[in-house]
């Protein structure tokens, strides 16, 4: 693998992470909490075990609970520069726009997603001066 390959799946793995985090809430929305066959299953006095997962993740949107942790996770990659945290805002607003928290959850998604563009487009501090100020494929022309 060269090194700029190498470099393009660093780039791309946060983005396909985050569209594994889409379909896993994707998953649990639509397979478990709104599948009316998983509501009559639970509704019994005997229900399988997911059944109080399934509670849980229904409390969760009630309560708000994926919106706080979206918007928290949203500051922390305002306030910190750190690209772990700017996909964390990121994974949680998908999670919370896909489990009913529609605005905390875009704010979050919006914020961590530009979060991490910044930090994928800056380039490492140990870089290379020439690394550091190059804009594509730009040529410095000397001055005359």
């Amino acid at each position: 693998m060269t090194a700029s390959a190498g470099r393009r799946w660093r780039t791309a793995l946060p983005w396909l992470l985050l569209a594994l985090v889409g379909v896993g809430a994707a998953v649990l929305r639509y397979g478990l909490i709104e599948s009316s066959a998983m509501g009559q299953l639970c509704g019994a006095a005997d229900g399988p075990w997911w059944c109080t997962v399934r509670q849980g993740l229904v409390l969760g949107f009630l309560h708000d609970i994926y919106a706080i942790a979206a918007l928290i996770a949203a500051a922390a990659a305002l306030l910190r520069r750190s690209a772990w945290l700017a996909w964390l805002a990121a994974a949680l607003g998908v999670f919370a726009l896909e489990l009913y928290c529609f605005e905390a959850g875009a704010l979050a998604l919006l914020i961590g997603c530009l979060r991490l563009l910044r930090w994928q487009a800056t380039p490492p501090r140990n870089a290379p001066p020439a690394e550091q100020h190059r804009h594509g494929q730009q040529q410095v022309q000397p001055q005359p």
